[in-house]
């Protein structure tokens, strides 16, 4: 399997490049992932699309304000953004321009705060020390780690809009996209209807920024991500599998239409993004509710845990695009995406959305 195979045409003006005016005002696709029909919507109405006793679980990592800006004593400006942290592991960033080891960085905006570089490790990432906790450096005088394809800056309205209105544990590098446009409006009437809404955290970290430099997907390791899952999370997916079971086992018949009845009454797990998915599926695979989530899925992926995913969409090539491969099907959602192309959905971190159900 070749990570050329996972290609479109996504012309750069249908990148979005700001957040809509209103969170909750963009657009979503409703995929179904067995058939391959897809009908347009809007995200503030994926109430319409779920019912009474679906589980919809979030992210609840909040991202870390950590694009910092420094100068070297001879007055050279570099740029460090600061990766998540994995445990007693020595603390690293991301960096851009010439560094060595041993080198000391100003950090601008404050009055003596200094970071030293301990170890180049490559790639443009380096071990650092600094003279407080690198995560409050960052949140006191970092800016927001905008994706690179943005070619921008951030702005003050990217410091609440690239976050979830949930956002609740620190440690990310990067939003959990997905989840950007959902609004307490709507989670309001999700819980009226009777939907189940339950969190967990992963840290979305390093591997969002690299892209994959294999020719054969195979090849490709993704970098670690810290996660863990809540007791009431794991107990709220254990209900519905059961209850899951128990309807198939009432209902089993050969007849089309009564399956299309259980298919319908039958309560879903549904993710809100990828990183809800991977660190699910993770959990399916290993029982680990906490630690370091590895997880790569493309297509040939056994589904355990989710029955339905909400998620942007992604660019070409990437391991999120590949993911949703994997459950919807490649075939459905690549002409699902060239839909959207040609019906002007906004694409990427602040782009519409897609519910493959």
């Amino acid at each position: 399997m070749l990570v050329s195979d996972f290609d479109y045409n996504l012309p750069e003006e249908r990148i979005a490049k700001y957040p809509p005016k209103e969170r909750g005002s963009t657009r979503m696709l409703v995929l179904n992932r067995r058939t391959g029909e897809y009908q347009d919507s809007y995200y503030c109405s994926l109430d319409q699309f779920l019912h009474a006793g679906d589980v919809l679980i979030l992210n609840d990592t909040r991202v870390m304000q950590s694009r910092l800006f420094c100068t070297l004593p001879d007055g050279r400006e570099r740029e460090l953004v600061v990766l998540e942290k994995h445990g007693d592991s020595p603390q690293r960033v991301m960096y851009r321009g010439k560094l060595h080891d041993g080198d000391v960085l100003a950090v601008k905006g404050s009055h003596d705060t200094r970071v030293k570089i301990t170890h180049i490790l490559g790639n443009g990432i380096a071990e650092v020390e600094s003279d407080i906790p690198l995560a409050d450096l960052a949140e006191k005088y970092g800016t927001v780690p905008l994706p690179p394809y943005l070619h921008r800056d951030a702005t003050e309205s990217d410091k609440a809009r690239y976050q979830t209105v949930w956002a609740n544990e620190m440690g990310s590098a990067a939003a959990p996209t997905a989840s950007l446009n959902m609004t307490d409006e709507l989670l309001s009437r999700l819980r009226q209807k009777g939907v189940i809404i339950k969190y967990l955290t992963l840290h979305v970290g390093l591997g969002t920024f690299l892209p994959i430099r294999t020719d054969n997907v195979e090849d490709h390791e993704m970098h670690s991500e810290w996660f863990h899952i809540p007791d009431d999370t794991i107990e709220a997916i254990k209900n519905v599998k059961a209850e899951l079971h128990r309807i198939e086992t009432t209902h089993a018949t050969k007849n089309p239409d009564e399956e299309h009845f259980v298919s319908l009454a039958s309560p879903r797990i549904i993710a809100v993004g990828t990183t809800v998915a991977r660190t699910l599926e993770y959990y399916a695979q290993t029982g680990q509710v906490s630690g370091e989530d590895d997880i790569f899925i493309y297509p040939g992926f056994h589904f355990q845990i989710i029955d339905a995913l909400l998620t942007n969409f992604h660019a070409p090539k990437s391991t999120v695009l590949m993911l949703a491969s994997a459950f919807a099907g490649w075939e459905h959602l690549h002409a699902a995406y060239d839909h959207c192309v040609t019906a002007k959905y906004n694409f990427l971190s602040y782009g519409d959305s897609m519910f493959i159900c």
